[in-house]
């Protein structure tokens, strides 16, 4: 079985690379370990989406990720009315990403696992994929990284940094869930209330979760609350004996908060908890060492790269890899940083780019650029380098950046 292109990651920011190239006229296979397409919105319910805009009092707002993110909110919003910007429907974004990838002609392999690399002096020649208890052997010209976790890069030998740089441990997995028939106007008025009791029952070990506070989003429905509230720290997100551990801890700290707010609120006195993720959800796992690896100080300082293809300015959000607390580095009113195509790009390979949270970053600097936003626009660009590759004979470290970056511009992405 032979491809142009083949994209590993169901995510957004896979979605992204493969309609992006395929739109450009690539044959692509979109290869997802799930039944459906969205990664982090569908298999680890990830909600909302952190804020993807200029900071700053305005008339209008001014969107930092735009392109085919900006394309599959709008999608979305015509299913769903009245979505704030930050606010979605899980299960229409399957849907919608199901018509893009239908539309622009994209082969897509659900419950497929790349498990295995072939590669040759500089080129990934082939992957080989288990589905269905089936072996699927797949040529392609390039790939593309979306898995989250670097599954690709890592099974082709590429080097990378697990976790922070001083000890290897990675920011904490956190399994969401949802509970209805919440009294959201009466939760409102007890929540300082029952902040401050579960910090209690915390400090006497009544509480096992290592959070420091519960946290909660509204907009999933009129008597639905969304808690991204569990935390398992000091197990590894690519251990896969890790990770099974992980989620029956979570699932504990499910049991334990809902038993907490039913006992203790009258707001979920009718309440029932109503979804569970079906996956444990990853902040941080394998992150690429490539060309460029952007910093925290780069960051920071508002860098603009020559090579820019995707912005930013979510905070440095770092949820304690060891226990309690979660630290905070704000951007102020207008500012932003730029993302450079070389963070997408392996030392080792010249027909592989990386897209979405494993990127080329350091630990501080990837707590700000992994939301999925952002994520999507690197997609995008990953997506649309490939195929500008393809048509010009090019390799993805010599292909043209000012023709790249015009490509994405053209296509509504800004840079």
């Amino acid at each position: 079985m032979k491809y142009d292109l083949v994209v590993a990651g169901g995510g957004l920011s896979g979605v992204a690379a493969a309609v992006s190239a395929a739109r450009e006229g690539m044959r692509v296979l979109l290869v997802e370990k799930a039944g459906c397409l969205g990664g982090a919105i569908a298999n680890n319910l990830v909600y909302p989406f952190m804020p993807y805009w200029l900071r700053g009092e305005t008339a209008e707002r001014s969107y930092l990720s735009q392109g085919i993110f900006k394309e599959m909110k709008e999608r979305h919003d015509k299913y769903v009315s009245d979505c704030k910007d930050h606010e979605f429907n899980s299960e229409y974004f399957k849907i919608v990403l199901d018509d893009m990838t239908t539309a622009a002609g994209v082969d897509v392999l659900f419950h497929g696992v790349v498990y295995g690399v072939k590669t040759q002096e500089r080129q990934i020649t082939e992957i080989e994929i288990t589905a269905k208890s089936q072996q699927i052997t797949v040529e392609a010209d390039f790939f593309i990284d979306a898995t989250g976790d670097g599954e690709l890069f890592y099974l082709a030998g590429c080097d990378f940094q697990l976790g922070r740089e001083s000890d290897g441990l990675c920011q904490p997995m956190t399994t969401c869930f949802r509970m209805s028939g919440v009294d959201l106007d009466l939760f409102t008025e007890e929540r300082p209330r029952l902040q401050e009791l579960y910090k209690e029952k915390q400090a006497k070990g009544e509480i096992t979760n290592p959070r420091e506070n519960i946290l909660v989003f509204f907009g999933v429905g009129e008597d639905v609350l969304h808690f991204n509230t569990t935390r398992v720290v000091k197990l590894d997100p690519t251990n896969p004996f890790d990770v099974s551990r992980a989620e029956i801890i979570a699932r504990r700290q499910i049991h334990e908060m809902v038993s907490f707010l039913k006992e203790n609120s009258k707001a979920f006195d009718e309440s029932a908890l109503i979804s569970i993720a079906v996956d444990i959800g990853v902040r941080e796992s394998r992150k690429l060492k490539g060309v460029h690896i952007l910093t925290a100080d780069e960051i920071i300082n508002c860098t603009r790269f020559e090579d820019s293809i995707a912005l930013g300015n979510y905070d440095i959000d770092i949820h304690n890899p060891s226990g309690t607390g979660t630290s905070h580095r704000f951007f102020g009113d207008g500012e932003y940083y730029t993302i450079p195509y070389r963070s997408l790009l392996p030392v080792e390979y010249d027909n592989l780019l990386v897209a979405g949270r494993c990127l080329s970053a350091t630990h501080e600097a990837q707590a700000s650029v992994r939301i999925i936003p952002i994520c999507c626009c690197l997609g995008q660009a990953a997506g649309t380098a490939a195929a500008l590759a393809f048509k010009t004979n090019k390799n993805v470290h010599t292909v043209d950046i000012a023709d790249l970056q015009k490509k994405l511009i053209e296509n509504g992405a800004v840079i």
